[in-house]
């Protein structure tokens, strides 16, 4: 059988076509990560509250189209699209999301284990989640206290808030894990994904979506509207959503993604490679 020839010019071109190995994901990742603990409080404060708004674009584009669907079993499948849209608004515009935390600072703490960096996580995620809330909270009083949606709107909203709350803690807590689990493999996908970032975005939060799988932030804006207009308590939120969704997807992407990833590329490393 004779031997096929390539010359350096075709290895090269299909270096360049190779799919990036697990190592280069890793400290892409890693160094946005290292950046983003390096950030100060005032920088993270701003992006997280103008994630916390944009995220309420997920709720209020779900419920424009729920409102504008007959009521068939396959109306989900289309309105689930909508879910997509503040997602996109906070990952393409930057801004700072608690869940996708779970896995960009963790990179960089499981390679450089100290009290320092541990420190910063906690007041990264802290600001973050405080910040994500507060811009939650805002949208959802303004959609509940004012008239900037109709009557018929304001139903479809209430019925997909009460989906928020259909499960039990340990339900919503293991539901919490898938969703924790897809945020951050979206993260771990997007930095090479180059024209595909956008198709990447809406599949995944698609998914958790039609999915039901709770998310901390666009979750909480639907429950906190049924605050708001008297539909359900503070405890009620508290207990039966806020606290399961947040153990859930933090276990989902730090548990899942950010220390197997971590694992899979330091097992490829000389020993030293990723000491702290």
């Amino acid at each position: 059988m004779a031997t096929i020839k390539t010359d350096q010019k075709d290895r090269r071109e299909a270096q360049k076509r190779s799919a990036p190995r697990a190592a280069a994901v890793y400290e892409t990742i890693r160094h946005e990560g290292e950046d983003e603990l390096e950030r100060s409080s005032a920088g993270l404060s701003w992006s997280g509250l103008a994630a916390g708004l944009s995220m309420g674009f997920s709720f209020l584009a779900e419920a424009l189209i729920h409102a504008r669907l007959p009521d068939a079993i396959w109306r989900p499948l289309i309105a689930e699209f909508g879910y997509s849209v503040g997602f996109l608004i906070v990952i393409l515009g930057r801004q700072q999301l608690f869940t996708e935390n779970t896995l960009t600072p963790i990179l960089e703490l499981l390679n450089r284990w100290d009290h320092k960096t541990l420190k910063n996580v906690g007041r990264l995620w802290g600001i973050v989640l405080a910040a994500n809330l507060l811009g939650g909270f805002i949208f959802a009083w303004v959609l509940g206290s004012t008239n900037v949606v109709d009557g018929e709107m304001q139903q479809a909203l209430t019925e997909v808030g009460y989906q928020a709350l259909a499960g039990g803690f340990w339900t919503t807590l293991l539901r919490g894990i898938f969703a924790g689990w897809l945020i951050a493999l979206m993260v771990w996908l997007l930095p090479f994904a180059e024209t595909a970032r956008v198709g990447v975005i809406i599949i995944i939060t698609y998914l958790i979506g039609i999915g039901e799988f709770p998310h901390i932030i666009a979750g909480s804006i639907e429950v906190l509207y049924l605050v708001v207009i008297g539909e359900a308590t503070w405890s009620q939120f508290i207990t039966t959503f806020f606290l399961p969704t947040l153990l859930g997807n933090t276990i989902g992407g730090v548990t899942l993604v950010a220390a197997i990833n971590y694992a899979q590329v330091a097992s490829d490393q000389p020993t030293d490679r990723y000491d702290a």
